[in-house]
């Protein structure tokens, strides 16, 4: 019965329904969206192209592991965890000889994977270049079109694709930019893969020559295997295993040789799946919020409709189910549309990150039934449980009590809103106090978004309150502005609810874009002040390819300067993963100044570690100390504490000696060179005139082109969370516009009192900037605390870099969206006679 009537019902206010359809189907949409870029994450697939010719692939192990064992009431409890490292990790050549002598193995092949860039006008494109030893070119295979194989330490084959983007032939010369200085090379041949290539670009030397390039003696990137003919790839690999077994090397195969071959594919897995939570959960949090907000409004707009249904002795359950009803049929149809919708949107997302450089484009996007069907499921729930949050009231009063408090809003204070509302403030308070005691940005970016998801919620149940006292303050200022404004004032205070509702989404749109926008400028700003601060350099040497070569450091010394070569790389301590760089010693702090508050960085050496004043609080550590990490490639290394420095933030965590470094990355060449020199930057120029694509930049120079990579970082935030917001901003104008259009029967009663339409339009624009200025001046305040929180955390101060500018603009597409949300409605509401509706039967 009861679903029969929710059914009419529905079909009888298509129009009343169409405002929460629209939020439904919007945080639908999303939720689908955040969630193909989880399951990406989670199960996307790394298709192999190096490795398609080789059924079995050996590598080494990419993760530091760690086991814990506890012992608590008699039982052995072990917990094994693992964690990606930021290099690839080589094997040991000698391998080689047990791979050989397994049984079903025909075949092994060595590969070696360096950087090699080749210097020319066209360059690569969107491919990544790889320098590889012509021996391995089986593993695809390569076959040669045009010209032989390289013989001498001074020849190279290239692939077809960089041979047609560049118009090479053999006989070319070629400039190659890889591990070690440039050097021309002598093109003897194209090749062209057997299968498609389409992720990177192929450079293949001589033996000799790609193992002094690959800079790793003794070691491989990994083994080849290729089975003897007729012999299961599945029986093979088992048997390679079982030979390994003891060691730390790895057998793939089927689609686990990709992640092998590609391992910011690899990396890039866990990066979505946080990213796919962070955004999903926030969509969540905030879809919640104005679904809960948009049904309170619908259900308020039929009070007087439901007030009589329990008039004529309709039972509180029976309108509770016919509400609930109601919101199911809303919800499935929304959640539907919302979920078909989200797919396309979650493959523009998952491109659009590939297009900044976020995620790379070996690992593809992903598509299931489960984020649509989750999407539907949350969906359907969160209609329910918004329609039953919503319905409490009108399904408590007692049957004789329902008319009477349909005709006026309710002037009583309700206690169990405004407890959870100061609960739900409290807790946000405490999000604000945790956040400054969060010093790392993973740790932090997820509370800062939550306090402000938080903080809304709170105003949305105390917003009746703060539109009353806003009333208060305003009165006053608003009586100045006529007939209008006073009409404002007594519906600001008479229709506190109905304004509250308004004044959420706008608090949510305002706190919520300015956090997204200014967080990443307050921790950029405060890193590039310590660098700025930092260096004392004269002249910073920049690279627009891989690096600077070390040759070209070698060059700078010999004419007596103070040279220090910059590596940048990430390792773990323990589990726990610190970005650190190598800094030649000789000379540091003539061009480098960290803010060292104990010991000294003279006694920074092959042996010992500088650490920043974070990571010594978190590991305990002072001069003196020694400390055990994993290198970027997986290498352990034990050293000794040499100093602690203050500007972490700017120069990473833990700073260790140049070479040190470089022999465990996969790109030994220097981010940056810092010079102290006398010499000016012509003679610079002069000195390295041998080594393309190398800039000399004055330090501020290089401030500026770190800023503009940290545009470019911070607009993958921008994106991950423009959706968010896009979809708050469709709730403003959603909810704004269902206010004003069922206040068609207010506005033909003023009319009929003598009102002119202009005056009516003139108290709209009134009340939707008097609602303007109290949601910009929440969610301000909102914004600014939980900036201020994550500034404290971060740098230590409170100091939120806000760009005025900006800060105006979001106030000003507020006001905007809030202004044509009232203003097109109510024109609409105005143009029907108000003899009509003030006579027509209600």
């Amino acid at each position: 019965m009861m679903l029969r009537y929710a059914l009419q019902s529905v079909r009888a206010r298509k129009a009343g329904f169409l405002g929460a359809f629209l939020a439904l189907l919007c945080a639908a949409a999303l939720i689908t969206a955040c969630g193909t870029l989880l399951d990406t994450g989670l199960r996307g697939t790394i298709r192999t192209e190096r490795y398609a010719a080789a059924p079995v692939v050996v590598s080494a192990d990419q993760y530091v592991h760690r086991t814990t064992v506890k012992h608590k009431k008699g039982k052995t409890k072990v917990k094994h965890k693992a964690k990606p490292i930021a290099e690839r990790a080589w094997l040991p050549e000698r391998l080689r000889g047990t791979l050989a002598h397994t049984p079903g193995v025909a075949r092994v092949v060595p590969e070696l994977t360096f950087p090699a860039q080749p210097l020319t006008q066209g360059g690569t494109g969107v491919r990544a270049a790889y320098g590889h030893a012509w021996d391995s070119a089986a593993l695809t295979p390569y076959r040669l079109t045009a010209g032989g194989a390289p013989q001498a330490a001074g020849d190279v084959v290239i692939d077809g694709y960089l041979a047609a983007r560049d118009r090479l032939r053999p006989g070319d010369r070629l400039t190659v930019q890889s591990t070690q200085a440039p050097r021309t090379y002598r093109i003897t041949g194209i090749a062209a893969p057997a299968t498609a290539v389409r992720h990177q670009t192929s450079l293949f030397f001589s033996t000799g020559e790609a193992r002094r390039l690959a800079a790793h003696p003794g070691q491989v990137t990994a083994f080849g295997v290729l089975p003897a003919k007729g012999a299961d790839p599945e029986r093979v690999r088992g048997s390679v295993a079982r030979a390994l077994h003891g060691t730390t090397a790895q057998v793939s195969t089927g689609d686990a040789r990709g992640p092998v071959e590609f391992l910011d594919a690899a990396a890039a897995r866990t990066r979505l799946v946080s990213m796919g939570g962070a955004m999903g959960g926030t969509s969540l949090l905030v879809a919640v919020l104005v679904v809960v907000g948009t049904f309170a409004l619908t259900v308020q707009q039929r009070h007087r409709e439901l007030a009589l249904l329990r008039a004529i002795a309709a039972t509180s359950g029976q309108i509770r189910k016919l509400l609930g009803r109601e919101a199911l049929i809303v919800g499935a149809l929304a959640g539907t549309a919302g979920a078909l919708l989200g797919l396309p949107l979650g493959g523009w997302l998952h491109a659009r990150f590939v297009a900044l450089g976020a995620v790379p484009d070996t690992l593809d996007h992903t598509v299931s039934v489960f984020p649509p069907l989750a999407a539907l499921a949350a969906t359907i729930l969160g209609a329910w449980a918004a329609a039953r949050i919503a319905s409490r009231r009108i399904a408590r009063i007692r049957p004789a009590e329902a008319l009477a408090e349909a005709r006026t809003e309710r002037t009583r204070p309700a206690w169990g809103r405004i407890a959870a509302g100061l609960s739900l403030l409290a807790g946000g308070v405490v999000l604000v106090v945790v956040l400054t005691s969060l010093r790392t940005e993973p740790a932090s970016t997820p509370v800062t978004f939550l306090a402000v998801v938080v903080l809304s919620a709170s105003v949305a149940l105390l917003g009746p309150l703060l539109v009353k006292a806003a009333a208060l303050l305003l009165a006053g200022p608003l009586r100045l502005t006529g007939h209008g404004g006073r009409l404002a004032t007594a519906n600001l205070r008479g229709n506190a609810a109905r304004m509250a509702s308004v004044v959420t989404p706008l608090t949510l749109l305002v706190g919520m874009t300015c956090t997204v926008l200014f967080v990443q400028d307050t921790l950029g700003d405060a890193a590039r002040t310590q660098v700025r601060e930092g260096v004392r350099a004269d002249w910073v040497v920049a690279a627009q390819g891989p690096g600077v070569p070390g040759e070209a450091a070698e060059r700078l010394r010999a004419r007596h300067d103070t040279v220090t070569e910059v590596v940048r790389t990430t390792v773990r301590v323990g589990l726990d993963k610190y970005p650190a760089q190598g800094v030649t010693p000789a000379g540091l702090t003539r061009t480098w100044d960290p803010k060292v508050t104990a010991g000294s960085l003279d006694r920074l050496g092959p042996g010992t570690v500088a650490v920043s004043e974070l990571a010594a609080d978190q590991q305990h550590l002072t001069p003196g100390s020694t400390l055990k990490l994993t290198l970027g490639d997986g290498t352990p290394a034990t050293l000794t504490v040499a100093a602690v420095y203050a500007r972490g933030l700017g120069f990473g965590d833990l700073t260790l000696a140049h070479d040190l470094v470089a022999r465990h990355v996969d790109n030994p060449l220097a981010s940056s060179v810092l010079v102290r020199t006398s010499r000016t930057q012509t003679q610079l120029a002069t000195t390295l005139r041998e080594f393309p694509g190398v800039r000399i930049l004055s330090p501020a120079a290089a401030d500026a082109l770190q800023a503009d990579r940290q545009q470019a970082n911070a607009e993958v935030n921008y994106l991950a969370m423009g959706l968010v917001l896009a979809f708050t901003a469709i709730a403003v104008v959603n909810t704004l516009a269902m206010s004003v259009a069922e206040r068609v029967r207010e506005f033909a009663l003023l009319r009929l009192a003598g009102a002119t339409r202009r005056q009516v339009l003139r108290m709209l624009r009134t009340e939707a900037l008097s609602v303007l200025l109290l949601a910009t001046s929440v969610g301000s305040g909102i914004a600014l605390a939980v900036l201020s929180a994550f500034s404290v955390g971060m740098t230590g101060r409170a100091a939120p870099t806000v760009t005025p500018l900006l800060y105006l603009g979001v106030v000003a597409v507020a006001g905007l969206l809030a202004l044509v949300a009232s203003a097109v409605p109510g024109r609409a509401a105005l143009r029907v006679r108000a003899v009509t509706v003030a006579t027509a039967k209600e």
